[in-house]
């Protein structure tokens, strides 16, 4: 049984359709798998009093020219009708475009469609902005954009069953307590998290199994959907390559992904070309350094120097094993016990980019020399107004935190607060916030 699950987007969807009242359309970007046809089928059924789904993936040819020409909407509502054997309302009801980067003329006629009035649109798009797709039309301005991305710890909690761990984490965190003898469960609780991830079919799946191995599987089907996709964009397999090798990059020392030591001699512009499709693909999340983080980040930002991160760790964690025909029960219950031996703080870094982003949060670094042969290095770094926080990352117990105070120093007068995130209870050391993963957020 495949369940539908509880998503915060959906009250962002509620708002859209209250605020704007058919002024606008609106667009949910996200992954491939990550749940947008559910979710605005559910919005749908739940909102309107009838509504119709167009999914281009499998449209006709039929449906699809119906968007050639404009001239008579009358006629087009009247084909949509019959096509799919729905009575659409004036102001009651909605049309969906399902992935709709596959039918662009469908996407530019948004602009007239929301100003004819007579029903709500909503569209939903993987890989949207890849420009053979859509260099021939004119986007819409008439056009809202959000972002669907996997489900957060919440939403997963939610999924099972638990609807009061992450409100009460967020009171511990507010009052800055730990959680003493519940830490242990919470991490463990997260560590779940961690290993099954936020895309509906391997949760699904998890309830259902409770078994490893089938969402290992499941999302294992997930990832080879992006493959399938990454070779259609790209047939020379330079993207999945770069895809794939995600996991081995962030495990190096080095504090970057190099792109060249991937795919070796590329064409520069190629290259842009392939980084920005993968960035569209919404499978990923770039981190980008900050040249100079004391005058703003996104003005100082280097777009050759970044990190790459998936966007669902659980995906990441099956990626990190590819290489095994299904990433054993074994490896799982070692990491949920945290007993794998292996340098695991890049799972952790990655589960806190895609926190960090599922908040808000646009992701940059910040590195310096240390020495001739040393860099001192912030993981994440937010900006909050003119301030900014600092953000280091342990995977284990701590000891020091040398970046953080070194960077604290060197840019003190904007430094509001400063966290090491890492796997033990909440604490305070000095003027560091030592803020267990599982609240990373709140932030």
């Amino acid at each position: 049984m495949e369940r539908i699950f509880k998503r915060k987007l959906y009250n962002r969807l509620l708002e859209w359709k209250e605020t704007q009242n058919g002024k606008t359309a609106i667009m949910i970007e996200g992954a491939r798998r990550v749940g947008k046809s559910t979710l605005v089928e559910q919005f749908a059924q739940n909102e309107y009093e009838s509504y119709i789904i167009i999914d281009f993936n499998e449209a006709s040819e039929e449906v699809k020219s119906l968007f050639n020409d404009l001239m008579n909407k009358d006629y087009i509502f009247l084909q949509l009708q019959s096509i799919y054997n729905v009575v659409l309302k004036e102001r009651k009801s909605v049309i969906i475009f399902d992935e709709v980067q596959n039918c662009p003329l469908a996407r530019q006629a948004i602009k007239y469609l929301v100003k004819d009035g007579r029903y709500d649109y909503i569209e939903t798009g993987s890989l949207i902005s890849i420009r053979k797709n859509t260099k021939n039309i004119t986007l819409p301005s008439e056009e809202e954009r959000v972002t669907l991305y996997p489900m957060d710890y919440e939403e997963f909690r939610w999924a099972l069953g638990d609807d009061a761990s992450v409100s009460l984490l967020r009171m511990f965190y507010d009052k800055k307590l730990p959680l003493d003898k519940a830490h242990r469960d919470k991490i463990r609780d997260f560590r779940l998290y961690m290993l099954v991830g936020g895309m509906p079919q391997a949760v699904n799946t998890y309830i259902e199994t409770n078994n490893f191995s089938l969402v290992d599987n499941a999302k294992r089907n997930i990832i080879k959907l992006y493959l399938d996709d990454f070779q259609k964009l790209d047939p020379t397999g330079r993207l999945e390559t770069l895809f794939k090798e995600i996991p081995s990059q962030l495990s190096q020392t080095s504090n970057r992904f190099k792109p060249y030591s991937v795919l070796g001699d590329i064409d520069e512009n190629k290259l842009f070309e392939l980084m920005k499709n993968l960035e569209d693909s919404k499978t990923t999340l770039f981190s980008y350094h900050s040249n100079d983080p004391k005058v703003g980040m996104s003005l100082t930002k280097d777009i050759s120097k970044y990190k790459i991160f998936c966007a669902d760790t659980g995906l990441f964690v099956t990626l990190a094993f590819w290489d095994k025909d299904v990433t054993e029960n074994i490896i799982y219950q070692k990491l949920l016990n945290d007993k794998l031996s292996a340098n695991l703080g890049y799972i952790y870094e990655n589960i806190i980019a895609q926190m960090l982003v599922s908040t808000g949060n646009k992701l940059f670094y910040y590195t310096w020399a240390k020495d001739e042969t040393h860099n001192y290095e912030i993981d994440f770094l937010l900006s909050r107004g003119a301030k900014l926080y600092p953000i280091e990352v342990k995977s284990s117990g701590y000891n020091s935190h040398a970046s953080l105070d070194a960077f604290c120093e060197k840019f003190s007068h904007i430094i509001d607060k400063r966290y090491l995130i890492y796997t033990k209870d909440l604490k305070k050391d000095e003027q560091t916030i030592l803020l267990p993963v599982y609240m990373t957020s709140f932030i």
